[in-house]
C-alpha cells in the first residue's frame, strides 16, 4: 500500500512511515494477520483514478516488485490495484474508509 501511494498520490516512503502509515488497526502477531486502514490520501487518489493511471501505476508497480526479485505479471498488477480502487470508490461514496486485512499462510514453511 505504501508503494502504491508513492506511485499514485506522490507520496514519500520514508515520509509515510514517518507518518505512521498505513495505520494499523488489529493484528496478532501470532498467526500473522493484521488490518490496516488506507490513508485518506490513498484511499481518494484510488477513488478518483481513471483506467489509464491505475494501468500506469501497476506497470511501474510490477517493474518495482520485479527489481526486489518478485514478479507480479502486469496484467496481474492491474487488477490488484483495480480491486482496491473499485472499492475506494464505494466506499467514499458512502463516507466510509477502506480496510485491508492481510493474512500469511500458517501452512508456508521458511526457507
Amino acid at each position: 500500500m505504501i508503494e502504491w501511494e508513492c506511485l499514485l498520490a506522490d507520496g514519500h516512503f520514508d515520509a509515510l512511515v514517518d507518518a505512521g502509515e498505513p495505520r494499523f488497526v488489529a493484528g496478532q502477531e501470532d498467526d500473522g494477520c493484521v488490518v490496516f486502514a488506507l490513508s485518506p490520501r490513498l484511499s481518494a487518489t484510488l477513488a478518483e483514478a481513471e483506467q489509464p493511471e491505475l494501468e500506469r501505476a501497476a506497470m511501474a508497480w510490477s517493474r518495482r516488485r520485479k527489481e526486489d526479485g518478485e514478479i507480479i505479471d502486469g496484467e496481474v498488477a492491474k487488477s490488484i490495484l483495480s480491486g482496491p480502487a473499485a472499492l475506494a470508490g464505494t466506499a467514499r461514496s458512502r463516507g466510509e474508509g477502506v480496510y485491508c486485512w492481510v493474512a500469511q499462510d500458517s501452512r508456508r514453511r521458511p526457507e
